[in-house]
Formats: C-alpha cells, sequence, structure tokens
C-alpha cells in the first residue's frame, strides 16, 4: 500500500567522497552549503525511511528505464569509485558496478545505503521529453501496482529545478528561471498537483528543468492533493533544489 513519498534533489556533492569529505551532517551554524542540503536530505529521507523498507526510485533520463533490486552503480564517473546498489544483497554480491546508471537511480542507492541498508528498492526513470499526459499515466499506474501490495510501499523523487538561477549555474544565468522555480517551489510545497501537471515542458527543457517529468509522474501518483511537509528549498549552486515529505491525505484511498 503506497503511504509516502520523499522529493530530494540529485547534485553528486551530497556523497561526501565526491567532494572530499566524510561527514554526513551539519553542525550548528555550518555555512558550508553542501553540508547543509546533505543534512536536510539525509533526515527527510530517515523520515522516509521509518515509514517504508519498498522503495521505487523516480527520476528522469533520455529514455523510460527501470532497474531492480539487483541493480548495482557506481560514481566513478563523477570520479570516485562509490559503490552503491538498490539492495544490501546486489551491492555484496560479485555484480560488476554499472558506471552508467541514471543519476537519479544513483542517489537513491546512495541514499538507501546511508540510511536504511535494510531496504529493498527498484527504479524507473522516465524520459526527458516524456509529455505531460505520459508522466501522469506513469504515476497512477505505479499507484495501483503499489497499491496491490499489503506492506507500507514509498516512493523517492530525485529530481531538480531549474539550472539557470544564477551566473555560476550549470547553464549560466537565465532571468525566464526565477520566476519558473518559484513557482515550481510552490508547487511542492503545497502539493499542488494541477502546477505539476501544467508544467511547459518545453520551457522547462530551455531552463534545465531535468525533474520536470519525475515531478509529473509524482503530480499522478496522488489521488488528491497531499500534506505536505518541506525540509528545504533553495539553489545555493544555481539549481533549484528541494526536499520534502508527501503524505497521503484522507481522501487519498484506494
Amino acid at each position: 500500500m503506497f503511504s509516502v513519498a520523499a522529493l530530494v534533489p540529485s547534485p553528486p556533492v551530497l556523497v561526501p567522497e565526491l567532494c572530499g569529505g566524510t561527514a554526513d551532517t551539519a553542525g550548528a551554524g555550518d555555512s558550508d552549503p553542501r553540508a547543509v542540503l546533505r543534512s536536510a536530505v539525509l533526515d527527510t529521507v530517515r523520515a522516509f525511511a521509518s515509514v517504508t523498507g519498498h522503495w521505487t526510485v523516480i527520476g528522469a533520463d533520455p529514455g523510460d528505464r527501470t532497474f531492480g533490486p539487483e541493480t548495482v552503480g557506481t560514481f566513478r564517473g563523477f570520479g570516485v569509485d562509490v559503490r552503491v546498489g538498490l539492495s544490501s544483497a546486489a551491492v555484496a554480491g560479485a555484480r560488476q558496478a554499472d558506471a552508467g546508471l541514471p543519476l537519479a537511480v544513483l542517489i537513491g542507492g546512495w541514499l538507501r545505503g546511508q540510511v536504511a541498508p535494510e531496504a529493498v528498492a527498484e527504479a524507473s526513470v522516465v524520459a526527458a521529453d516524456a509529455p505531460a499526459e505520459h508522466c501522469r499515466e506513469t504515476g497512477t499506474k505505479l499507484r495501483a501496482e503499489l497499491d496491490s501490495d499489503g506492506e507500507p510501499r514509498g516512493v523517492l523523487v530525485v529530481a531538480d529545478g531549474a539550472a539557470t538561477l544564477s551566473v555560476k549555474a550549470p547553464g549560466y544565468l537565465d532571468e525566464r528561471a526565477r520566476p519558473v522555480q518559484d513557482r515550481l517551489d510552490a508547487a511542492l510545497s503545497t502539493g499542488d498537483r494541477a502546477a505539476l501537471r501544467a508544467l511547459d515542458s518545453g520551457l522547462c527543457a530551455e531552463l534545465g528543468v531535468t525533474g520536470r517529468p519525475a515531478y509529473q509522474v509524482l503530480a499522478g501518483l496522488f489521488r488528491a492533493d497531499p500534506l505536505v511537509e518541506t525540509r528545504y528549498r533553495d539553489a545555493p549552486f544555481g539549481v533549484g533544489y528541494h526536499v520534502s515529505l508527501w503524505r497521503t491525505a484522507g481522501d487519498d484511498a484506494p
């Protein structure tokens, strides 16, 4: 039975080894934006993991793909051979780690290993250019599948907002990005599914909103606007990051 969704971004700097550090939490008054973001993400996924040990990771990629619990990957392509997987059994096994996994799957596997090694995950990535209706249908179908299971099931959405919010952003500064990001943040913070469905795919592509398909799958996953607990929303590196928990409302029932 579907019970909760967690939203996290996908920057590789979440992984301490990729930025020269090992700490996973931010101390009081910590000014390092990487540590602050990492702490918010880990704390949120710990809360998510306390509800369910069965995860479905949702992200975006050039094409639709699915990955089972046997999946093992590595961040070698980002500079360090950090091995992660969608289950502990897979990580401990002899399977060769795939350096070409979508970033959302790598981040999902890393988070699982950090906060809930006993959890088992699978992943589904949606094509970056998928139309809104396809994303909605994907979310609706996933909801039906999760509700058919008697065990609590959760969805981890790994997605980023606009990558054009400052001159230091990966896509440089685009003056159109800030109002789009503000509307996206408002929709994610209030669980406004209609606003997420209405995201302009062409404009999002121009502004580097790579998480648009995953956010629209999320909108299709819920039958009513959810109860939302937003834990982080900022753009420390010129990319919009959002961290929150979405829970089903009382009228969102099978």
